[in-house]
């Protein structure tokens, strides 16, 4: 038997898995009461909002995928917000910027995890709004043990929020300070936010009526009227190294909701992998499965040199595609079909050599061509970050304290109703914290670009390009796994590596979660200042020596990351006769899988 960092949690009755163990026993033990995995999802989001507040907000952006039992195939949830109605290529660059910055008032959209976390219990869940929202009222209200990381990020910004956005000062550091690691932090502002929108939801009649309600006083009523009153008079610091006033309204919030979409996907082998739309990053792991098709991926030693080069490769050429031709449907003809069919993907495999490419090689596809040359244009851009906080958002502890990231879900329920989620931004280093809300706005507006033209072009009532992908897949025809990962560019890079190993090398979820993981910052980054590193490669040491020094004479820009530092994958998997099973990576000692 093959030594796994922890055991893979197998029963009948529930998995939920999560990147924080408190998160993922509030969603078992909504199970354990009857709720199903809509409910246990919902409570275990906004759980992760008070304990992982470095990495999400309620007032940040939420892609879920989820499958009813009985379903052949998955549905998405688009609770990622769009571009303000102010949100003019034009008045950015006249308040100086050619990027958006990482931080502060100009990049923020309007705000969808919350409304997509309200349209998946209403329609799906069977609990009320108080019993899923009551546990995050608990942490928020009597503390939750803080994680380091949490207090590492506070610390490295408590300067800055003293001096820049005393909102956040007065949330994130009680007592004038910053709080310890392990000790008990509270944040009686969101807590007092909940219960009044609890308040105001209870006194409509129903379940169903409750939570639309709520959706009301959150993008209606009392929450978009302090963000309209704030954003209209705040004028903060971002990470460009200015003091700049927001666009976002509350009409800009009224005129909004979270939305139902089909997936996209792709057959490999027995199975197939769904994700969502161009509006997120997620095509990028189904082109590069098409790409790897006959490759002879299936053969290869997994810590070998090939198995790394080949996959790094495939990606570079799924991500440059990314830069391309991604972007809203909604507003722009996105060339899905071609870049998801086998003849497509056979002439950019054919591009994969011996040696790392160190160029920026977006695919030829008739009637495109301006778009892949502005992509390759914009991939020789040598950006430097200002001066001010939020820039970016980081792939795992080996960078900045400062920047944000984000949290994944996955859980199956007795019944075999699934979900995947992937919750991001409104991160404590986004934005200043909206008085009395005890909540910061997001930060997702940075991945648009000030050029006109383009799938990506900053524009009213667009969506932008996120990097958010969570993934679920049939096996066989039938709904059978959910995964993904935080991390940013890194998400569909590091579930791809695990995909593979799952259906090529073992069938133990841990197992594949616990071996080595590597990725590549080669193409252009979605977050602020946008920046490239041709030929990089990061690996983690686990891959040994020999593997390592091959990838360097192949041109790799090898970059050896520290044991245990790459990747924070989960996975909930369920068998044709009902065995669930779920996984969560022990890469920083965070995330936890439960079941019985």
């Amino acid at each position: 038997m093959n030594f796994t960092t922890r055991p893979e949690i197998a029963g009948t009755f529930g998995v939920a898995t999560s990147t924080h163990w408190i998160a993922s026993a509030v969603g078992m033990a909504l199970l354990e009461k009857g709720g199903n995995a809509f409910d246990a999802a919902v409570a275990m989001g906004l759980v992760l909002n008070v304990v992982e507040p470095h990495l999400n907000g309620p007032l940040g952006d939420l892609p879920l995928i989820f499958c009813p039992a009985g379903a052949d195939a998955p549905t998405v949830i688009c609770a990622q917000g769009v571009a303000p109605a102010g949100a003019t290529i034009a008045h950015y660059k006249a308040q100086g910027l050619d990027l958006i910055p990482g931080s502060g008032m100009l990049a923020t959209v309007v705000p969808g995890a919350f409304d997509g976390w309200m349209l998946l219990l209403r329609d799906h869940g069977s609990m009320t709004l108080r019993e899923v929202l009551e546990p995050a009222i608990h942490y928020a209200e009597a503390g939750h043990p803080l994680l380091p990381r949490v207090t590492a990020t506070i610390a490295g910004l408590a300067d800055f929020f003293r001096d820049e956005w005393p909102t956040s000062a007065a949330t994130w550091l009680p007592g004038g300070k910053a709080p310890e690691a392990g000790r008990l932090f509270k944040n009686p502002d969101l807590a007092a936010t909940w219960r009044r929108l609890l308040d105001e939801a209870e006194a409509a009649q129903g379940r169903e009526a409750q939570i639309e309600a709520a959706r009301g006083a959150f993008y209606k009523g009392f929450v978009a009227e302090a963000i309209d009153a704030w954003v209209r008079q705040a004028e903060v610091m971002d990470a460009a190294g200015g003091r700049r006033k927001g666009v976002l309204t509350g009409d800009d919030m009224a005129n909004w909701q979270a939305s139902y979409e089909p997936p996209l996907s792709v057959d490999y082998g027995d199975w197939t992998v769904f994700k969502t739309g161009p509006w997120g990053q997620g095509p990028t792991l189904l082109q590069s499965l098409r790409i790897l098709e006959g490759s002879g991926i299936a053969d290869m030693d997994p810590a070998g040199p090939e198995f790394v080069h080949l996959i790094t490769e495939t990606m570079k050429l799924s991500f440059a595609d990314r830069e391309a031709y991604y972007g809203d449907p909604d507003f722009c003809d996105i060339p899905m079909d071609t870049l998801l069919s086998r003849g497509y993907a056979a002439t950019r495999r054919a591009q994969i050599g011996a040696a790392a490419s160190l160029e920026q090689r977006p695919g030829v596809i008739e009637g495109y061509g301006a778009q892949a040359a502005a992509a390759i244009r914009r991939g020789a851009m040598t950006p430097e970050a200002g001066p001010g906080a939020g820039a970016g958002e980081p792939t795992m502890a080996h960078l900045s304290e400062k920047r944000g990231d984000t949290v994944h879900i996955d859980v199956i329920d007795q019944w075999g109703n699934m979900v995947s989620a992937t919750p991001s931004g409104g991160w404590l280093q986004s934005s200043p914290v909206v008085p009395g809300l005890g909540m910061p706005l997001n930060s997702r507006a940075q991945m648009f670009w000030l050029e006109e033209g383009l799938a990506t072009s900053l524009a009213p009532g667009r969506r932008p390009r996120t990097t958010l992908s969570p993934s679920m897949a049939n096996l066989d025809g039938r709904p059978a796994l959910a995964f993904g990962t935080p991390g940013g560019d890194q998400q569909d890079q590091w579930q791809l590596i695990f995909f593979l190993r799952l259906v090529h090398q073992t069938r133990n979820l841990q197992e594949a979660i616990d071996a080595p993981l590597f990725h590549t910052a080669h193409f252009q980054a979605s977050f602020y200042p946008r920046a490239t590193r041709p030929g990089h490669l990061m690996i983690e040491p686990g891959f040994g020596a020999a593997t390592i020094e091959e990838l360097r004479a192949r041109g790799h820009d090898v970059e050896v990351a520290e044991p245990w530092s790459v990747g924070r994958l989960t996975a909930a998997q369920r068998g044709a006769g009902g065995l669930l099973r779920a996984a969560a990576t022990p890469r920083l000692m965070q995330a936890y899988a439960v079941g019985r």
